[in-house]
């Protein structure tokens, strides 16, 4: 698969889990415990309405009323005034969030609240959601029966209910935070919550100019409806207009367009229309959209409303104005006392860690305001989502693939921080609430350690072609600084202690006259497999190859016996290798000659401009081929200096003295690697032995014994090319004795 491939796989992949992530629970969840919080206090507390007001049931009002700490037990009575104050201050519509379901202790108390109920029209009453549980047997001689849950509300105290204006319930989801509610309760029969309720009763007094925009888009829809909302109940007048506009498709859209055409209304009143038309078209659930921490309402203490004595009025600057407002009645969570009453407070996004929690009724205050405003917090559409998911996994593996890692990873940290950035202006001034901790926490970490994990093995096999690629020419500590990019190739150089082989083959020129090109480069390839193999199989490293010759080194930092014992074991192996080549049926013959050396060289680099070649540098270097050019006089395969064996036991060895090579000013102890002791056969141990006790007569000038033992060796190998080249000195020496001082070092004039 080609790299951009492997990139456009990657974004995909990732936008997929971003698409899976959003479709799951646990995603959901995220969203809405770690995104909503976030997007919430980046935006802070904003202004709420005006014309919502909170009136709290509080601690501070127990304490001046002189009342117990626990509302539910407050006089009726007492509510009946709070009515006929928040009436003569003009208040629209009163809700209150307090349960009416059963009689007081003092019964003229409820009719006092009634009374004052139904003479301010405008109540509307909380009731509380239960759970009916009742079985059905399957058989009447059966004890098992089938059971049958149902959510609905609890009857509230008749002589109280009939005098609201309305009644419904206001549950809350029993989530560990409170972040949306019902506008229609689906579980309760589509039941209608308080907020929906309340924003129709507010919207009655432009339910003709709805009725009229209704003739115009679809005078059958509007047949259904009573011209005047008088004729309907507020619960029915709901379920109506629910089932008109939930159930076409695209009426609230028509019905919209219109109504902005519409020159014979206000902006307040299209701006009601527009909220009435969204709370029937849209979701039965709806997320919060809060306008900051506790009391971010305009709250008004109980006690200030009602003035219980002529110093409170005294203190009021002007008379209380709830002209047009709506007011909610019920528990604050900010003054609320920690015992004695069940708390009617709810974690929310806003929620204080000292544990002021915002209360029930402030919800449903919160809840109305939205939906009065058209402000709600609204989930970007779900496929759009997933499309934003799916394009942002595409875009940060694009980048990936286009860019180097650390480019990349900037240019993706940019794009989340735009996208980021555009969440939050899309939430703070549209209330759009967009995908923000699966791009953020998951999409993008997600790309980064899949980008860089698949960089990594792209680069890991890239540098594994590399090194395949260079092995065939450099060191694997050379081709490993390459792919690193250590450093200048040309300062990368090292002091070390090596030992070097050099080869060289016999009749390869008149070879090189006679064959074709094609054929001898075929041979020369098959003999240096020949050559390389024992040379890395013995951790040593091909150095140069020029025509027919070959130079090895082994190396390290410190004058190791191993190296050399490896270099040993590799030369003898050569040897055996070279051995069974030249009896190959139908091919040339390429007996070598071998040089094997020890001592300090500089390994590296070696060049300049823009060309450089791995080379070992040193007198070593120059000593060991002259050392392989001994060859040719001695008529040996394997020569070896005195520093590679010295301390090595395990080899059998034959000495052949000093001789001072071409150029060199001191002289070289040379020996004969025959073969590894272990294998060696007893021919070859005689014959080392018997040369070494002839060399050492030669060495003392005993020509006679010297030549005795040269010839013991020729008459058993006659073809031993040592002996013959000492035998030829020997004699020569014993004819015509030298005048000179004795040396018994051999001086080898040519390479």
């Amino acid at each position: 698969m080609t790299r951009w491939l492997k990139h456009l796989f990657l974004g995909i992949v990732i936008g997929l889990t971003g698409v899976i992530v959003h479709l799951s629970p646990a995603g959901i969840w995220m969203e809405e415990k770690f995104g909503l919080y976030w997007l919430f206090h980046l935006r802070g507390a904003i202004t709420a309405p005006d014309n919502v007001v909170v009136v709290a049931i509080d601690q501070p009002s127990a304490s001046r009323l002189n009342l117990p700490t626990t509302p539910h037990s407050w006089p009726r009575e007492l509510h009946a005034r709070l009515i006929e104050q928040l009436t003569q201050a003009g208040a629209r519509i009163i809700v209150f969030d307090l349960i009416f379901d059963s009689p007081s202790a003092i019964a003229v108390y409820d009719e006092k609240l009634a009374f004052s109920m139904e003479t301010a029209g405008n109540i509307v009453l909380v009731e509380r959601l239960v759970y009916e549980d009742s079985a059905l047997a399957t058989d009447a001689n059966e004890q098992n029966s089938n059971r049958i849950v149902k959510e609905g509300p609890k009857q509230l105290l008749p002589l109280i209910a009939d005098a609201a204006k309305a009644h419904a319930p206001f549950p809350l989801p029993k989530m560990e935070r409170v972040n949306n509610y019902w506008v229609f309760k689906t579980d309760a029969g589509d039941i209608p919550t308080i907020p929906t309720v309340v924003l129709q009763i507010f919207a009655l007094p432009v339910y003709e100019n709805l009725v009229r925009l209704l003739h115009r888009v679809d005078p059958a829809y509007a047949a259904q409806l009573p011209i005047k909302e008088e004729a309907l109940d507020i619960e029915d007048l709901i379920f109506t207009l629910r089932d008109l506009l939930h159930n076409s498709s695209n009426l609230a859209h028509r019905l919209k367009i219109e109504l902005n055409r519409d020159a014979n209304l206000n902006s307040i009143q299209k701006n009601i229309l527009h909220a009435l038309l969204n709370l029937y078209s849209g979701d039965d659930t709806r997320y919060l959209n809060f306008y900051g921490p506790p009391r971010s309402i305009n709250t008004i203490p109980y006690h200030q409303v009602l003035h219980p004595d002529e110093d409170e009025i005294a203190k009021q600057s002007s008379p209380m104005n709830l002209e047009n407002k709506v007011v909610f009645v019920g528990f604050s969570a900010a003054t609320q006392p920690e015992q004695d009453i069940v708390r009617d407070d709810y974690h929310t996004v806003f929620s204080s860690p000292d544990g002021l929690y915002i209360s029930g009724v402030e919800i449903a205050a919160t809840a109305f305001a939205n939906l009065l405003e058209n402000k709600p917090i609204r989930p970007f559409p779900l496929m759009g989502s997933l499309g934003i998911l799916l394009v942002l996994g595409l875009g940060l593996g694009i980048i990936f693939m286009l860019l180097p890692n650390r480019s990349a990873i900037v240019a993706s940290f940019v794009l989340i921080s735009f996208y980021a950035g555009s969440a939050y202006y899309f939430f703070k001034e549209i209330s759009i609430w967009l995908p923000l901790i699966n791009p953020v926490f998951l999409q993008l970490p997600m790309t980064l350690f899949g980008a860089i994990s698949l960089k990594y093995h792209e680069e890991k096999h890239e540098s594994q072609q590399l090194k395949k690629a260079f092995g065939y020419f450099l060191p694997d500590r050379v081709v490993n600084d390459i792919v690193r990019n250590s450093g200048a190739m040309a300062l990368n150089n090292q002091l070390v202690y090596g030992a070097c082989l050099a080869t060289d083959a016999e009749a390869y020129t008149a070879l090189a006259e006679k064959m074709d090109p094609q054929q001898l480069g075929q041979l020369m390839n098959n003999y240096y497999a020949v050559l390389f193999d024992p040379v890395k199989q013995h951790n040593g490293t091909v150095s140069d190859v020029v025509g027919d010759a070959m130079l090895a080194i082994w190396a390290k930092t410190s004058a190791s016996s191993d190296l050399r014992k490896d270099a040993c074991l590799a030369c003898l192996d050569i040897a055996a290798d070279i051995e069974r080549f030249n009896h190959t049926a139908n091919q040339p013959k390429l007996p070598t000659r071998m040089g094997l050396h020890f001592g300090e060289m500089l390994l590296g680099n070696i060049g300049a401009l823009h060309h450089f070649e791995y080379r070992a540098v040193g007198d070593i270097v120059n000593t060991t081929s002259r050392i392989q050019g001994v060859n040719k006089y001695l008529g040996t395969r394997l020569l070896v200096s005195g520093q590679v064996i010295s301390g090595l036991d395990e080899f059998l060895i034959r000495p052949l003295g000093d001789f001072l090579l071409i150029g060199k000013s001191t002289p070289v102890n040379l020996f004969e690697l025959v073969a590894h002791k272990q294998s060696a056969s007893q021919l070859q141990l005689w014959l080392c032995e018997t040369f070494s006790n002839a060399l050492k007569a030669y060495q003392n000038q005993q020509w006679t014994e010297a030549c005795d033992g040269l010839y013991k060796i020729l008459d058993k190998i006659p073809e031993d090319g040592p002996s013959k080249f000492f035998l030829n000195i020997c004699k020569k020496k014993q004819s015509a004795p030298s005048v000179d001082a004795w040396n018994s070092t051999i001086r080898i004039e040519t390479k």
